[in-house]
């Protein structure tokens, strides 16, 4: 006996033309008892300058270098980078199932602001403009190096991703070669470009703005939502309205815009479990190759692991380790719940 499809209550798969991937949704298990790990979150009041913070102005780092005593922005090179500028001499001898190649870059940190205690989302937007000015100062300074073709720009917030300072920060990983995600996504966004002559995600995000199920936030140039192959429970990204290859294409308001939808987004998730909310958030753009991408379109993913509560985690194991990707809460009762919530940061209200 059959019945009538409803995707609120069926499990079925969803495409995401990114990646040329799909990913299993099952709503259906949105009711069961959870009887997984939980854990504690503390909340912990930081000050607005800690002595032993190795990002802290005027504080010696690690490598024995001392912060100037800077306001706002500030930049450096990572004292343990995962990538060196240095270049190697290399005899390609790799084999069908041992291969290998050097890989030049350069890693960057970028300390938001000089306040320990803040976040983006507590952040004010003409602040959170200037990080935003500063990752195009950056993408345009390194990706000018002859050996850097793709200039990674993202953030770890929390200790659950990672992340071993809670001091307001980012990074920049320049490289060589253009990582695997982006250049899966450049070769979609390129099949569609060829296609079409259109952007994908400029076809797309009109698609969402008509829809409407998925928009968590918009404004003139900007609209957050959560994608219809989103992963992780809450989810989300930002794409521009505008199509812009790259963060260079935008003008004073359009980054003005982009600061606003930062705030406006993560304060959302701030006020989801009343917590600061960890995530990792970065951009795609088009890479620095020196070769036309007119298949490029900016956006900003936002990958946050929470799922039920400030306790309880979205973890990728079994199934989702050994097939695909798959979620419980579908992406349209993710977004409506994010819609929903306030602006205004939850430390912020009476």
């Amino acid at each position: 006996m059959s019945s009538a499809f409803d995707s609120k209550k069926h499990p079925h798969r969803r495409y995401n033309p990114l990646l040329d991937e799909w990913i299993l949704v099952s709503p259906q298990r949105s009711d069961r008892p959870w009887q997984g790990q939980t854990e504690k979150t503390i909340q912990q009041e930081l000050p607005a300058y800690d002595s032993g913070c190795y990002l802290c102005p005027g504080n010696v780092r690690a490598n024995g270098e001392k912060n100037p005593y800077y306001h706002g922005v500030y930049v450096f090179d990572n004292d343990f980078g995962s990538l060196l500028s240095e270049k190697v001499e290399f005899v390609n001898e790799s084999s069908d199932f041992f291969s290998m190649k050097p890989e030049q870059g350069i890693n960057r940190v970028i300390c938001f602001s000089e306040n320990h205690s803040l976040t983006l989302p507590e952040m004010e937007k003409k602040d959170i403009k200037k990080v935003i000015d500063v990752w195009q100062q950056q993408y345009e300074e390194l990706g000018n190096n002859d050996f850097i073709n793709h200039v990674q720009i993202f953030e770890n917030k929390g200790q659950i991703m990672g992340c071993s300072n809670p001091h307001p920060h980012g990074q920049i990983w320049a490289q060589s070669s253009i990582p695997t995600a982006v250049i899966k996504t450049q070769q979609n966004l390129r099949l569609y470009f060829e296609k079409t002559g259109k952007s994908l995600l400029e076809d797309y995000l009109k698609k969402e703005l008509e829809a409407g199920e998925r928009i968590v936030l918009e404004n003139e140039s900007f609209a957050a939502l959560v994608p219809f192959w989103a992963i992780w429970p809450y989810e989300t990204m930002i794409v521009s309205k505008r199509k812009a290859g790259n963060i260079l294409q935008f003008s004073e308001e359009e980054k003005y815009a982009l600061a606003e939808i930062i705030k406006d987004l993560t304060t959302k998730y701030d006020n989801l479990f009343e917590i600061s909310f960890p995530y990792s958030a970065g951009i795609h753009q088009s890479p620095t190759d020196g070769l036309e991408h007119p298949e490029w379109h900016f956006h900003m993913h936002f990958y946050p692991p929470l799922l039920r509560s400030a306790e309880i985690k979205k973890f990728m194991v079994g199934y989702e380790m050994l097939a695909e990707a798959q979620r419980d809460v579908t992406p349209e009762q993710s977004a409506e719940i994010l819609r929903n919530l306030s602006t205004i940061h939850y430390k912020k209200k009476d």
